[in-house]
């Protein structure tokens, strides 16, 4: 071999060890595909992947065997091979593996993402995309230093009848952008108390389960779901469903970075329980020259009630406040409220199929919902939850002080209070917290001035050996 083969060998060799266990993906040839975290939305990405032509989901993991029992007895029963895991590490080292999925509570999100990467497989992961700020900083690096598609499950990037309004909105047919507005009006009971720590379930690998979380006693009745409303492994119905419409938000705007300023007012608001999370809350961020102001209620209409209170008819959903009209529910208002032009909504039909297209053709431009997206819109829910978690209780008037003359601010937080009026909230109970105004570096997507020590720290979190992302992925 002369020295120029020698050095073509050398950088072939160089390459392949660049982007490990990665094999061409033709047109023709199956996507392997593996789901981590099956217990809820894990067991919808199942089902919605093994149905596009070309997918085979061929392993599936959770640290809750009881999920992967009943998930396994499905392929059984259709005649179909999958591989069980309950440690996703495990599942990672199978180089037969193209895809990994991932559904996991939301502390699990990053280090699945960064790990699958690291081992040269693409990724899907559900929203929240990260549990805090920093993580989520990290998953974009992965992905792009191992050459990964990686898609956020923020499916509404995939509906195209919303991209007709955008875009509609977008070419001035309502006039100038003034406001957009964000809605998660949900329903959500107490979680109730607990006098003790109950026992983790049998089933349950509970080490492998808290993963980078702290492994404390269970502090509530419920191991799963009711995670969304603890701090160690959750954000609240704002990170849970709140996500999907700030994603819109931020899509409207075209903001493509953090906001300057937030601002947070909200609580834990008449229910004395094990929740740590807002359920009622409004945040503020003080983008130039369009904000957005984001609104979110778990309480009833009214005390009592079964169903939730809206706004102009929204409950879950994002409104856009221009100087001739608005846009909400898939429809353009004139400003005398009288609907004009209609757009037909799909929820996002078609996403799964749009991060398999990108898997075949390698192009992140393909993407609806690339990973630095979904991080961009995880983050702003960040922003507005460190707002709250380093506020205090504050009376209406310190309150209202605080938002500076801000009428749409103002206009909101009287709707609050009537709010809390109608479902018989005692604020001395359960007080109000009000949040204090935040500045953001968005360059260096850092916390400046006051409070940003603190707010930095709630901005990274911490981990849980060996569960560690990496400084440098």
């Amino acid at each position: 071999m002369n020295r120029r083969d020698f050095l073509k060998a050398s950088v072939a060799a160089g390459l392949t060890l660049a982007v490990p266990h990665t094999r061409v993906r033709g047109a023709n040839s199956d996507i392997r595909l593996a789901v981590v975290g099956i217990g809820g939305q894990g067991a919808n990405h199942i089902n919605w992947f093994r149905n596009i032509p070309g997918v085979r989901v061929v392993a599936i993991c959770d640290a809750d065997k009881n999920f992967v029992a009943r998930e396994q007895k499905k392929f059984t029963d259709r005649n179909e091979k999958v591989d069980t895991y309950t440690d996703c590490r495990k599942l990672l080292e199978d180089k037969n593996i193209d895809v990994v999925t991932t559904a996991t509570p939301n502390h699990w999100h990053a280090l699945v993402t960064v790990w699958a990467c690291q081992a040269g497989k693409d990724v899907y992961v559900e929203k929240p995309v990260c549990h805090n700020i920093w993580e989520g900083r990290q998953m974009v690096a992965a992905a792009r230093k191992y050459n990964r598609i990686v898609q956020s499950g923020t499916q509404r990037r995939s509906d195209v009848g919303l991209r007709e309004a955008i875009d509609y909105v977008n070419q001035g047919q309502l006039g100038k952008v003034r406001l957009v507005r964000g809605f998660v009006y949900g329903l959500r009971k107490s979680l109730g108390k607990v006098e003790t720590p109950p026992p983790v379930p049998a089933s349950v690998d509970y080490d492998l389960w808290c993963g980078p979380a702290p492994m404390t006693p269970l502090r509530r009745k419920n191991l799963h779901y009711d995670w969304h409303w603890v701090w160690p492994t959750g954000d609240g119905d704002f990170g849970n469903n709140g996500i999907h419409y700030m994603d819109i938000c931020r899509w409207i705007t075209g903001h493509n970075e953090l906001a300057p300023r937030v601002l947070s007012v909200g609580g834990r608001l008449g229910y004395v329980d094990d929740g740590e999370t807002p359920n009622t809350q409004i945040v503020f961020y003080d983008y130039k020259p369009v904000p957005i102001l984001f609104e979110l209620r778990n309480l009833p209409r009214v005390k009592g009630a079964s169903e939730v209170d809206h706004y102009r008819g929204i409950r879950y959903g994002v409104i856009v406040d221009c100087e001739d009209g608005y846009l909400a529910g898939g429809w353009a208002y004139d400003k005398s409220g009288q609907r004009i032009k209609q757009f037909r909504l799909t929820e996002g039909q078609g996403h799964h199929q749009n991060f398999i297209d990108a898997v075949r053709s390698r192009k992140v431009s393909d993407l609806t919902a690339d990973i630095r997206e979904g991080y961009l819109s995880s983050a702003l829910c960040h922003m507005g939850n460190i707002s709250h978690r380093l506020g205090q209780e504050a009376s209406r008037e310190e309150i209202v002080a605080g938002f500076q003359g801000n009428p749409d601010l103002g206009e909101s937080f009287e709707r609050f209070q009537e709010h809390l009026l109608v479902n018989g909230v005692d604020v001395q109970q359960t007080p109000r917290i009000g949040g204090p105004w935040l500045t953001m570096d968005p360059p260096t997507e850092r916390f400046t001035g006051t409070l940003a020590e603190e707010a930095n720290r709630l901005a990274r979190g911490t981990y849980r050996e060996p569960f560690v992302i990496p400084e440098h992925v």
